[in-house]
C-alpha cells in the first residue's frame, strides 16, 4: 500500500512474484485445528478431571470455560494489538505459550492450578485464532488466496467437530492428562517451521493503555454474554448477565477502540459477510447439538453409532474444503461462498421433515450434504473477508470474523435448547432443526448481495486490490 508508514509494513509478506510458502499455510491449518480442538476436546474428560483432582463437576467445568472465555473475550483487543506486531515474533510467542500452558494443565496437582493454566492458554489461543488467517493470507500470492485460506478455514472447524471423538480415545486409553498433552507435538512442529522459514521482524510491543482499556471493556462484556448463554441460560439470571454485557460493549464501540473496527467494516462492506459467518455458525452448532442429543437420548442409538453418524458432516467438509479454495481462485470467492452456504442450508432443511422418525443413514447423507456446503463456503468466505481488509488492519478484521464464528458456535446450542424447550417433545426436535436451517438460509442472501463499492476501495493495499471487486 503506497503511503504506508514504516510501522504498517507487513513482516513476512510474500512479495509479488515471490515464492509461495505453503509450509506456513499448513502450519496455519494445524494450529487452527489445535486451537479449535481445544474448545471441545476437554468436555469428555470432565468426569475424569473431577475424580482425579477430587473436585465437583461444576468446578471441573472451568477446565473448559477457563479456555473458552478468554479466547472469545480477547479476540478483538488482540486483533488491534497484532496489527502493529511482527508476524514471526507473535507466532513464536503464542505457540510457545499455548504449548507451555497445555503442559502445565496436564501436570496440574489441584484444580486451581488447572484453571489458571487454562485461562492463560485461552489468552494465547486468542492470539493464535487471530494470527492463523493472517498468516495464510500473507504466505501466498493474491491469486492463490482462496486455496490458502481454505486450509485453516477447513481444519479449524474440523478440530471443533472431532474434538470429542479424539478426547474420548485419549481418555479411554491414556487418562485425562493426555487430553492436554496431545497438542504439544503440533506446537513443537509449528515452532520449528516458523523459526526456519519466517524472516526476523521487529518483535512484539507491549500493549498500550488503550489496549488495556479494550481488554477490560470487551472482555467484561463478552464474558458476561457467554456466561449468560452457557451457565445461566436455564434460569432467569441470564437476563441480568445480558444487561450487564451491554454497557461495556456499547462504550467500547463508541470509543477509540471500537470505532476503527466499525469504520473498517463499513468502508469495506463486510458487515454482511460477518453476519453470514455468524448465521452459518449458529446453524451448524444448533444442528450438531440437536442431532447428537436426539439420536442418543430419544432414539436409543448407541454413542458409537451416533458418533459415526455425526462424523458424516466433517467428512463432507474435509472433502470439499480444498475444492472450495481452488474454485474460489478460479471463479471468484463470492459465488463459491454462496453455493456452499446454499448447500449447507439445503442439507439442514432436509433434516426438518424427518421429525422423530430417524435412522442413522437418513441423517448421515443429509449431514454429508451440509458438510460439503460448509467445506465449499469456509475458505472462499475467509478469502472474501481477508482479501478486502486493508493491509494494516488485517488482524483486526481477522479477529472480528473469528469472534462472529465463536459467538455463533456458542449461541447455536443455547437457541436450540430454548426452541426445543418451548415446543417440547418431537416438536422440540423439529423446532431446533428449523432454527438451524433458518439460520443457514439467512447466510445465503447475505453473501449473495453485493454491497455498494466503498469509496475507500481505491485506497486499500495491493493485498486487497485483487479481491476488491468481491466484497
Amino acid at each position: 500500500m503506497t503511503g504506508h508508514s514504516p510501522g504498517s509494513a507487513q513482516p513476512g509478506r510474500i512479495p509479488v512474484g515471490g515464492e509461495d510458502r505453503w509450509l506456513l499455510v499448513v502450519v496455519a491449518g494445524l494450529l487452527s485445528f489445535v486451537a479449535m480442538l481445544d474448545m471441545n476436546i476437554v468436555n469428555v474428560a470432565l468426569a475424569g478431571i473431577a475424580d482425579g483432582l477430587h473436585v465437583s463437576a461444576a468446578t471441573a467445568q472451568w477446565a473448559v470455560l477457563g479456555y473458552q472465555l478468554p479466547v472469545v473475550a480477547l479476540l478483538l483487543p488482540v486483533g488491534r494489538w497484532l496489527d502493529g506486531a511482527g508476524m514471526r515474533s507473535a507466532l513464536l510467542f503464542a505457540t510457545a505459550g499455548f504449548g507451555l500452558c497445555s503442559t502445565l494443565a496436564a501436570a496440574a496437582p489441584w484444580a486451581a492450578w488447572l484453571i489458571v493454566a487454562r485461562l492463560a492458554q485461552g489468552a494465547f489461543g486468542a492470539v493464535l485464532f487471530v494470527l492463523m488467517p493472517v498468516l495464510a493470507l500473507r504466505s501466498v500470492r493474491p491469486e492463490l488466496r482462496g486455496r490458502a485460506m481454505s486450509v485453516p478455514a477447513t481444519l479449524g472447524p474440523l478440530g471443533a467437530v472431532t474434538g470429542p471423538a479424539v478426547g474420548g480415545l485419549l481418555l479411554d486409553h491414556l487418562g485425562w492428562r493426555a487430553v492436554f498433552l496431545f497438542k504439544i507435538p503440533f506446537c513443537l512442529l509449528a515452532l520449528v517451521v516458523a523459526c526456519r522459514t519466517m524472516p526476523r521482524d521487529g518483535g512484539l510491543r507491549l500493549p498500550d493503555r488503550r489496549s488495556a482499556a479494550d481488554v477490560l471493556l470487551v472482555g467484561s462484556g463478552v464474558t458476561a454474554l457467554l456466561l449468560a448463554l452457557t451457565l445461566a441460560s436455564g434460569s432467569p439470571g441470564w437476563t441480568v448477565l445480558v444487561l450487564a454485557a451491554a454497557p461495556p460493549l456499547w462504550w467500547w464501540l463508541r470509543g477509540p477502540g471500537g470505532r476503527p473496527l466499525v469504520g473498517v467494516l463499513r468502508t469495506t462492506g463486510l458487515f454482511r459477510a460477518h453476519t453470514a459467518v455468524l448465521a452459518l455458525a449458529v446453524g451448524f452448532a444448533a444442528m450438531h447439538y440437536v442431532v447428537a442429543l436426539h439420536l442418543q437420548r430419544d432414539d436409543g442409538i448407541s454413542a458409537t453409532t451416533t458418533g459415526l453418524t455425526v462424523l458424516a458432516f466433517p467428512l463432507g467438509m474435509g472433502l470439499a474444503g480444498p475444492l472450495g479454495g481452488r474454485l474460489a481462485d478460479r471463479c471468484g470467492a463470492r459465488p463459491v461462498a454462496v453455493v456452499g452456504a446454499a448447500l449447507t442450508a439445503a442439507g439442514l432443511l432436509l433434516l426438518v421433515p424427518l421429525g422423530g422418525d430417524w435412522s442413522p443413514v437418513d441423517v448421515a447423507w443429509r449431514l454429508a450434504l451440509a458438510g460439503l456446503g460448509m467445506g465449499l463456503n469456509g475458505g472462499p468466505t475467509q478469502a472474501l473477508v481477508m482479501g478486502a481488509a486493508p493491509a494494516d488492519r488485517a488482524a483486526t478484521v481477522g479477529s472480528s470474523v473469528q469472534l462472529a464464528r465463536s459467538l455463533g458456535f456458542t449461541l447455536g446450542p443455547a437457541l436450540a435448547t430454548a426452541a426445543w424447550g418451548l415446543a417440547g417433545g418431537d416438536d422440540g426436535v423439529t423446532a431446533g432443526l428449523t432454527l438451524a436451517a433458518v439460520a443457514a438460509c439467512i447466510a445465503v442472501p447475505l453473501l449473495a448481495l453485493q454491497g455498494r463499492r466503498p469509496a475507500l476501495a481505491q485506497e486499500m493495499s495491493t493485498d486487497a486490490a485483487p479481491a476488491a471487486h468481491h466484497p
